[in-house]
């Protein structure tokens, strides 16, 4: 299984037993901004060219079904006026014997978990609003008696606040 969103490319080996999908290895990987900036069938592909290179040894002398929910996806290997980065994409998963079937991205459901993330390139550097108000003086205090604290709180107070409840 294999999916991309907007920053982050996922991926599942899995195998089939009874009709039964039994995940072995998940693997997922941000982006870097130039790949942000590729089209969706090129994160698509990208998921592919990743998955095949993560789970080589494994696949490599296999038969594989590559689930996606990119319909577009199976109709590349055929395209012959494509992108050269496509192009080198399709050269390498020639190496290995796969087929792809189009799913939902309801049953894609591990690889579409694996591929949510907010942009890691998003607000890096914008300032963040401090609230004044805070009442700092109530900040990591707990009750000393208390049976449910554990016995770091002590320490864990002074670390934090240079204080301890007494």
């Amino acid at each position: 299984m294999c999916d991309a969103s907007d920053y982050v490319v996922g991926a599942v080996l899995g195998q089939r037993i009874e009709k039964h999908f039994w995940p072995i290895h998940y693997a997922s990987k941000t982006m870097n901004q130039a790949e942000a900036n590729y089209t969706t069938t090129e994160k698509e592909m990208l998921a592919v060219v990743y998955a095949f290179g993560k789970f080589r040894s494994y696949l490599i002398m296999s038969k594989s079904i590559v689930y996606t929910d990119h319909s577009a996806f199976k109709y590349l290997f055929s395209k012959k006026d494509a992108k050269a980065r496509l192009l080198r994409w399709i050269l390498l998963l020639q190496e290995f014997d796969f087929k792809v079937i189009d799913t939902r991205g309801a049953k894609n459901y591990a690889a579409d978990h694996l591929s949510c993330l907010e942009n890691p390139y998003e607000n890096i550097f914008d300032p963040k609003e401090i609230n004044e108000t805070f009442p700092l003086k109530s900040l990591n205090k707990v009750a000393h008696r208390d049976p449910s604290t554990p016995w770091f709180v002590d320490l864990a107070n002074y670390h934090a606040g240079n204080f301890i409840i007494k």
